[in-house]
């Protein structure tokens, strides 16, 4: 039996120590990409490929555990599982910030990746129980400010920081934050979920996901730097595929699976979260794309980087909750239109930047960028959720984390592919136009950098191919019903299927 527990208004006291939390975690998802190099010489790495575990291990380690994260839901009450999950992050924090060599430093990060994992699922699944869906869009406005913002803010104020300070600035400043998170909620959180303490784990479906979403991510996040015909790769990935599917046909014949795939029996879930991953892919090639061709083409530093999309950060951070309420007025359709037209025609602009595009101007596409992804992922993703019984919250919520992250990582990794080999050929085609006895050192960077853009802008242009795709998809998104009586059917249905596999 599960433990019902009913809220006459949102918690708002709890949701905001939550938020702190989330904040502290989703910030240092990003935090370290820009300090890699200062750690490097900090702490004697002579390989760029061994410090970039610090990133890819992270990346890893959430890639196994959020899968896991609807039966911790499921299992556990949210005041538990956030306490313990602040404290394993606040553990893996002083670990790093005081690591006197990598393997300590790694072993944080990994420490500091189980504990996150669970936070966003958690706190969306908690504005979910905590708002009536016919407020839930303001709700995951609120959640999507804290969700898209503390990581986009991450790149600039790491630049800063490693800039001016020690990189280990940028655990120090994060541990009292999430030592303060967790004091809060040991005084204050409540438990607002459902439980159903007679859940078991299936440690088969537990290796199945880890084996494959764990390949598949090692495997399309090594490819872009190793080559898609590296050994490794190849292994990783062929593995990770096969595991995969083991796994997806185990939970489409358990009753009670990991993750209950029946969520995509309802359409507009099934398209929600296609759109999703197609614009998850689009957003990041923006974050990976752009700053190329800022650092490397235009020769601006780091820091000026990632001051240059600021803006944008800030920008989508004001969208998200104003987004939200219109979510509640007109519903997701014509929001994600017109957020994938802005994006389309921004997406465009930057494929057509040039060597001498002025800063102001790269700043101004990217914000128009981030306005208009502004208007598509949280409509898209509550439009959908609302269409789940009550149980399947988790199962939503998780299922959409993994598959943006996963296709998040595929998109990057495709994406460099394509920019490194254009480039390549580009490059080569310049070259056989040039005596080489009259190439100098500056003629010689000017080709390159002519080259490098020519791939950075054909793969914005494949960038805007997928902009299209989840254009014309969204045409087809329709507003869910979320009266009280659809809701009230779409449970009891959902329960009277339950109660045949409750019995066996």
């Amino acid at each position: 039996m599960g433990t019902t527990l009913q809220q006459r208004k949102p918690p708002y006291l709890m949701i905001a120590i939550l938020f702190i939390g989330a904040m502290v975690s989703f910030l240092n998802n990003s935090l370290l990409n820009v300090a890699l190099p200062s750690i490097m010489v900090d702490l004697k790495i002579k390989d760029y490929s061994t410090v970039q575990w610090l990133s890819t291990g992270y990346m890893l380690v959430s890639g196994i555990l959020i899968p896991a994260s609807a039966f911790l839901l499921t299992r556990f009450s949210n005041r538990r599982l956030f306490i313990t999950s602040m404290a394993i992050f606040t553990l893996g924090t002083a670990v790093a910030a005081f690591a006197p060599n990598f393997g300590l430093l790694l072993t944080g990060r990994m420490i500091q990746a189980a504990g996150s994992s669970v936070m966003g699922p958690l706190l969306m699944n908690i504005m979910l129980v905590s708002f009536p869906r016919e407020q839930r869009g303001t709700a995951m406005g609120i959640f999507g400010l804290v969700m898209i913002t503390a990581p986009a803010i991450g790149p600039t104020l790491s630049g800063y920081i490693v800039e001016y300070y020690d990189w280990r600035v940028l655990f120090e400043m994060i541990l009292p934050l999430a030592v303060i998170s967790l004091l809060l909620a040991v005084w204050k959180l409540e438990n607002v979920m459902e439980q159903n303490k007679s859940a078991k784990l299936d440690y088969i479906s537990v290796v199945l996901s880890s084996i494959g979403f764990g390949g598949l991510l090692y495997g399309f996040s090594s490819a872009s730097s190793d080559g898609w015909t590296d050994t490794i790769v190849l292994t990783t990935l062929i593995v990770g595929g096969i595991a995969l599917l083991a796994f997806i046909v185990r939970q489409l014949k358990m009753k009670e699976p990991l993750l209950d795939l029946r969520v995509y029996k309802y359409p507009m879930f099934a398209l929600g979260s296609v759109i999703a991953i197609v614009n998850a892919v689009a957003m990041f090639s923006g974050m990976i794309l752009t700053p190329a061709y800022v650092q490397n083409v235009r020769g601006i530093s780091p820091l000026d980087s990632g001051l240059m999309m600021l803006p944008g950060a800030i920008v989508m951070g004001i969208m998200m909750p104003i987004t939200g309420k219109l979510f509640d007025k007109f519903g997701p359709r014509i929001l994600a239109v017109v957020g994938l037209v802005v994006t389309a025609i921004s997406t465009y602009m930057l494929a057509n930047l040039q060597i001498d595009s002025s800063y102001s101007y790269i700043v101004l596409v990217y914000t128009l960028r981030m306005f208009g992804m502004s208007m598509v992922m949280m409509p898209i993703m509550t439009n959908g959720l609302n269409q789940l019984p009550t149980r399947l919250n988790p199962h939503g919520t998780a299922i959409n984390n993994t598959a943006q992250q996963v296709s998040g990582s595929i998109g990057t990794a495709i994406l460099i592919t394509i920019m490194n080999s254009v480039t390549k050929t580009e490059a080569t085609s310049l070259m056989s136009g040039v005596d080489p006895t009259t190439l100098t050192e500056a003629s010689t960077a000017l080709l390159t950098k002519q080259a490098l853009l020519a791939g950075i802008q054909y793969s914005f242009y494949v960038t805007l191919a997928i902009n299209i795709v989840a254009l014309v998809l969204a045409l087809f998104v329709k507003r869910v019903d979320t009266s009280e009586a659809v809701v009230k059917q779409l449970d009891q249905q959902e329960n009277n299927q339950m109660k045949p596999a409750a019995l066996q």
